[in-house]
């Protein structure tokens, strides 16, 4: 990628790659893996489509075809996609590894994987009786290639693929997908079309073309390592316009990250150099969106990662059931909740263990996140049936509706949820939460942001409430303020200490009360500040002296005068509490601190 000024040349509105592509890549560079899936229909379109494809040039990609097959009969796609290609195809054998200009076929009743450039052959899994092969490979495409995973979408009837696609964008790959009109079968195309990710949506004889000239820019030339003077200043005109838009400051997400994004929509566009990529978001406002949209995308599904699940049931919910009074609600905040499905999967969870107890709490699970295409989404509780890979028969049945090819949320783990729109950086937090799950949203924010959210996430919730954060993320230096429940899954639990004020009124739109400012009258703001120099003359003239330590006996604030009691020990210079204290005080007050901790 290109960021320095533009010279020369144009965006090319389509791509028309040249008829014998150089691959300028190392040559033992592992090929670009594309997977294709396709159902019903699908001998036509991948006649097209390898038609199509330049037989010349070393093009260092190598296709994996998956097909809906007849698990009884030997397939014959091989020898089919032979007549179409001068590739080497070859039916997968398992462990094989992929080599450049060949194309893979998947074997009848097999599922199949990819790892470090290997394809591996499973048992099929039959979820309700459906097969979902083409979900399951993209999703490990996803996981092996990140952002140089390819999938496309051919004809098929069902929802096959859509899953599979979101992991493939949210690891920064590219999607493509068969124009419906253009498919014998349009099930599956529509299905990815809606899910607003295709980067591409083309006939399939079209689609050759657009792919290699995608691969040819976003492969072809070796990677920046060290960006070029002057892509700091074009990255903020770029988050002029996305704020002008969309009303969202993106200047502290982390800079790796929002680059490569705006990498891969230059690609899709064809721009080569950042300057003109600027002149085309600000003659392009639909492209703000889309690329708005691209900064959000995560992945997520029902029940990700089960074992954390688990985790936050056992060592969690657990709890927090038998600890809570009756008529007390509980309380979850889902920060960051994207289409829905973690949000739900909470209240399944919170439902099922009430059932187990036979207990009764209103549960109220606020869920929120910047995104109102994904809130909207979310609200309707209508997922894809491929959500069967991720949700158990039984809960299928127990907390959804069945309707053709998806699966709606029923009305009483509906009622659970409010979804909303919020900024969780700029916007007044929940308060009085039992549990906050915020799952792989800091890890795309720069520290100094992450530093003013985990405060937050303390304020809003309860004493021992619940934080769950994503497997690659951490409290930091905030261990002061959460206790380690499970380090592997990120469950957290805070702890009793008082907040700095500062540390509350950082945000934009709080006020000292932790509730929007403007929901106050200023005869109210007035009496507050009476109250509070009040508070603190008796707080200073007619308590007791006080200290407030960690659970390593830290000395975090002092209250009063302490001299009867402490001192500065001699030596290197601590505020140790059992250091600091005065003879004959330390054994009943290391046991004193000992039963509170």
């Amino acid at each position: 990628m290109n960021y320095g000024p533009r010279k020369e040349g144009r965006r090319h509105k389509k791509a028309s790659p040249p008829a014998k592509p150089q691959q300028e890549s190392p040559p033992d560079e592992a090929p670009i893996i594309v997977g294709i899936g396709a159902s019903a229909g699908g001998l036509k379109a991948f006649e097209q489509f390898f038609t199509s494809m330049p037989a010349e040039g070393d093009l260092n990609v190598a296709f994996v075809l998956v097909q809906h097959l007849d698990p009884t009969h030997k397939s014959i796609l091989t020898d089919l996609i032979k007549r179409y290609t001068k590739m080497k195809v070859f039916e997968v054998k398992d462990g094989v590894t992929v080599q450049a200009n060949c194309a893979y076929i998947i074997p009848p009743n097999k599922d199949m994987a990819v790892l470090n450039g290997k394809l591996h052959l499973m048992e099929p899994e039959t979820v309700r009786g459906m097969r979902l092969p083409i979900d399951y490979f993209f999703r490990s495409l996803a996981q092996d290639a990140q952002e140089r995973a390819i999938c496309i979408v051919l004809a098929g009837t069902g929802t096959d693929g859509t899953l599979g696609l979101k992991a493939v964008k949210g690891a920064g790959g590219m999607v493509m997908v068969q124009t419906p009109e253009s498919a014998q079968y349009d099930g599956m195309p529509r299905n990815a079309i809606g899910t607003g990710l295709a980067d591409y949506i083309l006939p399939p004889n079209e689609l050759p073309a657009q792919l290699l000239a995608y691969i040819q820019q976003a492969f072809g030339k070796p990677p920046i390592v060290t960006p070029p003077p002057g892509i700091e200043n074009f990255l903020q005109k770029i988050f002029v316009l996305l704020r002008a838009q969309t009303g969202h400051d993106f200047s502290y997400y982390k800079k790796n990250t929002i680059r490569r994004r705006i990498e891969r929509r230059m690609v899709i566009n064809q721009i080569e150099h950042i300057e003109a990529y600027v002149h085309y978001l600000q003659e392009n406002p639909l492209e703000v969106d889309t690329l708005f949209k691209e900064l959000l995308i995560g992945v997520t599904n029902f029940f990700r990662d089960p074992d954390a699940f688990e985790v936050l049931l056992e060592k969690g919910v657990a709890q927090l059931l038998d600890t809570k009074p009756a008529n007390h609600p509980i309380r979850v905040w889902v920060a960051g909740c994207s289409t829905g499905e973690e949000a739900y999967s909470i209240a399944i969870l919170l439902r099922e263990r009430l059932a187990e107890l036979k207990k009764d709490f209103k549960i109220q699970i606020f869920a929120t996140d910047i995104d109102a295409e994904a809130i909207a989404a979310a609200r309707t509780g209508v997922y894809p049936d491929s959500i069967a890979a991720d949700v158990s028969a039984e809960r299928l049945a127990r907390f959804f509706y069945k309707d053709d090819n998806t699966y709606r949320i029923k009305k009483s783990i509906r009622d659970m949820v409010v979804f909303a729109e919020q900024n969780v950086i700029d916007d007044p937090p929940f308060s009085k939460m039992d549990l906050i799950s915020c799952r792989n949203l800091l890890i795309y924010l720069e520290s100094e942001l992450q530093k003013r959210i985990l405060p937050l996430f303390h304020y809003a919730l309860n004493e021992n409430g619940f934080l769950l954060l994503g497997n690659s993320e951490t409290i930091g230096e905030f261990s002061d303020y959460f206790a380690v429940i499970d380090r592997k899954w990120k469950l957290f639990q805070r702890k009793g200490i008082l907040l700095p004020r500062a540390a509350v009124l950082e945000f934009k739109g709080l006020s000292a009360h932790g509730v929007p400012a403007s929901t106050r009258e200023k005869t109210e703001e007035a009496s507050y500040n009476i109250r509070d120099v009040t508070e603190r003359t008796l707080l200073n003239d007619y308590t007791p002296a006080g200290v407030v330590i960690n659970d390593k006996g830290d000395v975090l604030y002092i209250h009063g005068r302490t001299g009867k009691y402490l001192e500065p020990a001699s030596g290197q210079a601590s505020l140790n509490i059992l250091r600091m204290a005065r003879l004959g005080l330390r054994l009943e007050l290391s046991t004193a601190i000992r039963q509170v901790i």
